[in-house]
């Protein structure tokens, strides 16, 4: 067992460098299994779900190199096998297999996807698109098989009956190399979506509208390797934002893309969080006075549901009452007890997070219930008097890149503890 312990109270300073993106790369991994030669990535973060997916891509046949942050992937020996169960099962973005391996190969025999637990996330969405574009879908123990029964997989008119990220990324796979035109209507607009849509052309793939809500797909029949550059990690930004405002004595936050983080950096504004923004880096002062404010996640571009935690400890030390509404995912609130445990003026009203502040955090033992709710513990810890345990960390180390040494660097007092 793990976990990680924190003697909190200490003011940091310095400079941190922002990984590439989680949710990118867990989508780019499997994307390069449609090249008909060698994929370069550069930029792939340090995380448990990216040795994860590396794991899956060689069992299926894939020749991987990595050195430091850059992977090479070579997916011509790929064959049409089914996924180990148990692999797949350990991370939600498994189910990029699904739309990767149906374009290729016409079918796909995948383990349901795992992950965080934020409440129902059905990927029926992805399944009315494969269904829409000749797939069959058929549960063969605790596996789903998805089967163009020896037709080529085609071309579809896709309208998202809700907005999705996941759905979106998984239907642009799956058109790739589809006979004919696939458009997506009510699509997601995340950077990510562009970054793997980046990729896919780079690849020569035929892909218009990615950052738009319709993306319009023309079908090939091959697609050549490139080298790719993975976009910095939007969420691991706003979280060292939030570090930063919240105990922070001066620190610059590098490879950041300010036009991904426009909502929430306009809702630290309104907060009284006081920043400079530079052409890559944005550096964040000491703070004095904070204000509560009310925050309601929404789909992109508005305030992302994966700020909602890490944002949560910064609140606790605003003057006043708030509240915080998330839309996206109903059980994003298990961070809420735990933050309680270490004395925060903090609960959940209807569904809603009420907070009282300002709060003097102190250090107990708590449990990391999910990726993001990890990262709230991790910055309630450094603000916290005294010595926090933080238990079931690998959640965290499924998405932050070397979250201990960055923290060491900055004048943390903070370990990842083998037990």
């Amino acid at each position: 067992m793990r976990k990680i312990v924190i003697n909190g109270g200490k003011p940091l300073k310095g400079e941190v460098a922002i990984s590439g993106a989680k949710n990118s790369v867990v989508a780019l991994i499997p994307a390069t299994i449609l090249s008909d030669d060698v994929v370069t990535l550069d930029g792939v973060p340090d995380i448990s779900d990216v040795d994860s997916l590396i794991e899956i891509m060689e069992i299926m046949g894939a020749k991987v190199k990595r050195e430091g942050d850059t992977l090479e992937i070579d997916p011509r020996g790929v064959k049409n096998q089914p996924m180990p169960y148990g692999k797949i099962n350990s991370l939600r973005a498994s189910y990029y297999f699904y739309g990767s391996l149906l374009s290729r190969f016409g079918e796909a025999t995948v383990g349901l996807p795992g992950g965080c637990d934020l409440g129902p996330r059905p990927i029926d969405l992805h399944l009315k698109a494969f269904e829409a574009m000749g797939a069959s879908i058929s549960y063969e123990g605790e596996a789903m098989r998805l089967s163009t029964e020896g037709e080529p997989i085609h071309g579809a008119h896709i309208y998202m009956d809700t907005v999705s990220v996941g759905a979106t990324i998984n239907t642009m796979l799956a058109a790739t190399k589809a006979k004919g035109r696939t458009t997506i209507e009510n699509a997601a607009r995340e950077p990510e979506i562009i970054d793997v849509a980046t990729l896919l052309n780079n690849m020569g793939a035929h892909i218009r509208g990615a950052g738009t809500d319709i993306i319009t797909i023309e079908g090939v029949d091959y697609l050549h390797g490139t080298r790719h550059q993975v976009i910095p990690d939007r969420i691991e930004a706003g979280t060292y934002i939030a570090l930063a405002a919240a105990i922070g004595e001066g620190i610059r936050i590098t490879n950041v893309l300010y036009e991904h983080l426009e909502s929430y950096i306009a809702k630290l504004e309104e907060m009284g969080v006081r920043m400079t923004i530079e052409e890559d880096a944005i550096f964040v002062e000491k703070q004095s006075t904070l204000k509560a404010v009310t925050v309601k996640t929404s789909p992109y571009p508005g305030f992302a549901t994966d700020l909602q935690q890490p944002i949560t400890p910064l609140l606790l030390k605003t003057e006043g009452r708030g509240m915080i509404l998330d839309t996206i995912y109903e059980k994003r609130i298990n961070h809420v007890a735990e933050l309680a445990r270490m004395s925060a003026d903090i609960s959940t009203v209807g569904g809603r997070i009420v907070y009282q502040g300002p709060n003097k955090l102190t250090g107990t033992v708590v449990k990391a219930s999910d990726l993001r709710a990890g990262a709230a513990l991790v910055i309630a810890g450094l603000m916290a008097e005294g010595r926090t345990e933080i238990t079931n960390v690998e959640f965290i180390l499924r998405g932050y890149s070397s979250i201990i040494e960055k923290l060491t660097s900055l004048g943390a007092d903070i370990a990842l503890i083998e037990e």
